[in-house]
């Protein structure tokens, strides 16, 4: 039941559960707080013991997979194929997934200068990435067929690639050019969209046209193109955003109530200088 590799992992899920709860309750932790994850009480030294439980919940989980799979024992694979012997196994194909993962962690250490979005973005291809080698490297080792271990890798991969690599790659499209649109002048902008929608309608037209093209080619062409996206925007994001003319509204003379105009001279109550000495009226007494 339990496979040299499963032994192993079990071990290690065995042995950071003890740390935890020897470190949760010689730092502080009371009651039932380690056991229940601080639910029932306190569990001390929460960063040491989060980092603890961690790594014994992801051991636990790959010694169940490791005795799922059998660690690819040979015998364990002919007894499920039903053969007196394992098939013969291709060997493993060209792979980009490393260039991703390099790609991803370039993204993190942008992220860590440049901007908070990139640093997620970065993170999360990452993970995705690790997934996917995974995969492949078992995929391709699962039988004999290479037709058979691509339509296995890809049924059980597409589900889940297809919706989140397209958000992705469409955060990382919008991020990067935003950032070029805002650094240069406003004709500089209608430029730059221009020419970014001229190279993508070229790709999308010399693909469509050449149906033959290998999964490779496309997948160098991608590649180069996010490189040189987030290179873009890289640039424009440390050259800083355009300084943008604030306009200010016109301002009016207002009129005083009533329509009346006010002489030059005129005081508030509407006499002028001369009229200030007390003049008589026009007609009067002596």
């Amino acid at each position: 039941m339990f496979t040299t590799g499963s032994k192993f992992f079990y071990a290690v899920a065995t042995a950071a559960f003890l740390a935890a709860f020897g470190l949760a309750w010689t730092t502080g932790g009371n009651g039932l707080g380690p056991l229940t994850a601080g639910y029932k009480g306190s569990v001390g030294d929460h960063l040491g013991y989060t980092i603890l439980m961690f790594t014994a919940v992801a051991a636990f989980f790959f010694g169940m997979v490791s005795s799922a799979f059998r660690d690819a024992d040979p015998e364990a694979e002919a007894e499920v194929a039903g053969t007196d012997a394992v098939p013969a196994v291709a060997p493993a194909g060209v792979s980009y997934w490393p260039a991703l993962a390099g790609f991803s962690v370039g993204l993190i250490v942008l992220g860590l200068v440049v901007s908070n979005v990139l640093f997620v973005v970065g993170i999360i291809l990452l993970g995705l990435v690790t997934l996917e080698w995974l995969v492949q490297a078992w995929a391709e080792r699962a039988t004999g067929d290479p037709a058979t271990n691509r339509a296995i890798r890809n049924r059980l991969m597409y589900p889940l690639e297809v919706p989140i690599l397209s958000v992705l790659a469409l955060g990382l499209v919008i991020v990067s050019v935003s950032r070029v649109l805002l650094a240069v002048s406003s004709l500089g902008a209608v430029a730059v969209a221009a020419v970014v929608a001229i190279l993508v309608l070229g790709a999308g037209a010399f693909v469509a046209q050449r149906p033959r093209v290998s999964s490779n080619t496309i997948a160098l062409l991608l590649f180069v193109g996010a490189v040189a996206l987030l290179a873009a925007g890289v640039v424009a994001a440390t050259a800083g955003e355009r300084s943008f003319e604030e306009h200010e509204g016109e301002h009016s003379v207002e009129e005083p109530e009533g329509g009346a105009e006010t002489t030059p001279g005129a005081d508030e109550g509407g006499t002028t200088g001369d009229q200030e000495g007390g003049l008589a009226p026009l007609g009067g007494g002596d």
